[in-house]
């Protein structure tokens, strides 16, 4: 097997983060004219290893090296592409690029199984409210209806950046895989978090992958007067907002051991003018962990919390559940491949859990699937500061390189 070459890699990965690239970090939204060129000039840069190109009824793209048995099942690699605003280098980018690489350390290697890299579609939930997208209609969870329905004010729904792109949301079904399709999934993130920083672990192999649930808590107050309105004749939608913030806090941290964290990212506000009491506002609430029981209890808290606001504060408030998928637990025996490459090889590693959501959660629904982390430093990520160094870049794709080769041959 051919070592991974350090220039390519690192050039492949400035090359992609030049798409959206701004002072500000880099912006490449799902099917965005700067995603679709950042595919299109990927695929361009690894010609010379004649794989074959093909994407979906979604869009994710497929580079396919077949292997001498056609009849024995492929081994899938891959990740994303796109990012969220103002999001950093490496996200997503470094799964690609790291089975791209295996790829080229393969190439003169006689395989039984074909291999295959795949670039999902619309990962980050930052455009259309979702995420993983691509995966989930990949596997069945999910419809493009369905994904249209939290589209963001001044931009395009879902179904409409798929007919924009040349896609048939109508023919969403032809993109679902089949269970068992592949003989396993791997994927290379960054971890986004500061587990192994701090810890010094070149490597993480995952365990289970946290699943968030997503809502939008609508609270309704009264828009009026700011000036000739007395405090006690308010019915402030802002201030209840601001209950509900510090109370979806407090229920996550009573929870904090088990690992599970809730989040309000978004909050829309109307009519959002300074002489106007806000009359409606939305929180948009993303809780997430490994322990479905800690998870439930953390969303028992939030509805109790917002019938009190309810009732104190003299509002209606609604939740519009966005999605609410299930913890994952990956493959055993590939965790236990993983480890044992890491421990032969003198690599560092430990075994550990994702509180982010990736591809591979998905993927693990129909295959048997596996994930390998990298430090990021400092734990920084979905920001301009992200950043992996290419040793560890490297060190990552020679596990997943190691491993492919031995599930394939």
């Amino acid at each position: 097997m051919l070592r991974p070459n350090k220039e390519r890699v690192n050039s492949l990965i400035a090359g992609i983060a030049e798409f959206g690239k701004t002072a500000s970090g880099n912006t490449r939204l799902a099917y965005s004219a700067e995603d679709n060129a950042a595919i299109q000039w990927l695929l361009k840069q690894v010609e010379d290893l004649g794989l074959q190109i093909s994407e979906d009824t979604v869009g994710n793209v497929f580079l396919r090296r077949p292997g001498y048995d056609s009849a024995a099942k492929p081994i899938a690699m891959g990740s994303h592409l796109d990012t969220v605003a103002h999001g950093g280098a490496y996200d997503g980018i470094v799964g690609v690029i790291s089975a791209l690489e295996t790829m080229y350390m393969l190439r003169n290697e006689q395989l039984k199984h074909t291999l295959e890299t795949i670039i999902f579609r619309a990962e980050e939930s930052t455009r259309f409210g979702f995420a993983t997208i691509g995966s989930k209609l990949m596997t069945g969870s999910g419809t493009p209806q369905q994904f249209s329905s939290a589209a963001k004010q001044n931009d395009k729904t879902f179904e409409e950046c798929l007919r924009e792109n040349g896609y048939d949301p109508t023919r969403y079904k032809e993109a679902i895989k089949k269970q068992d399709c592949y003989k396993c999934f791997l994927e290379v993130h960054i971890e986004q978090g500061k587990v192994l920083d701090e810890t010094g672990d070149a490597i993480g192999i995952v365990q289970n992958i946290a699943a968030p649930t997503r809502f939008k808590l609508i609270i309704e107050g009264l828009a009026d007067h700011s000036g000739a309105t007395p405090m006690g004749f308010r019915k402030d939608a802002l201030v209840a907002g601001a209950k509900l913030i510090l109370a979806i806090e407090q229920a996550a941290v009573l929870e904090a051991t088990q690992g599970t964290v809730a989040t309000v990212g978004v909050v829309d506000i109307e009519p959002s003018s300074i002489n106007v009491i806000p009359g409606q506002v939305v929180l948009w609430v993303d809780v997430r962990g490994v322990d479905e029981t800690s998870i439930a209890l953390v969303l028992s808290e939030i509805a109790k919390s917002c019938q009190q606001v309810e009732n104190a504060d003299n509002m209606k408030i609604q939740r519009e559940m966005l999605t609410q998928d299930h913890p994952v637990p990956l493959n055993d025996e590939i965790t236990k491949l993983l480890l044992e490459i890491c421990h032969k090889q003198g690599i560092k590693a430990r075994v550990m859990n994702s509180g982010a959501g990736h591809d591979a959660m998905h993927m693990a629904k129909l295959v048997p699937t596996g994930m390998i982390f990298i430090p990021c430093r400092k734990g920084i990520s979905h920001n301009p500061a992200e950043y992996v160094s290419i040793e560890e870049i490297i060190t990552g794709i020679e596990v997943l390189a190691e491993a492919i080769y031995r599930l394939a041959k």
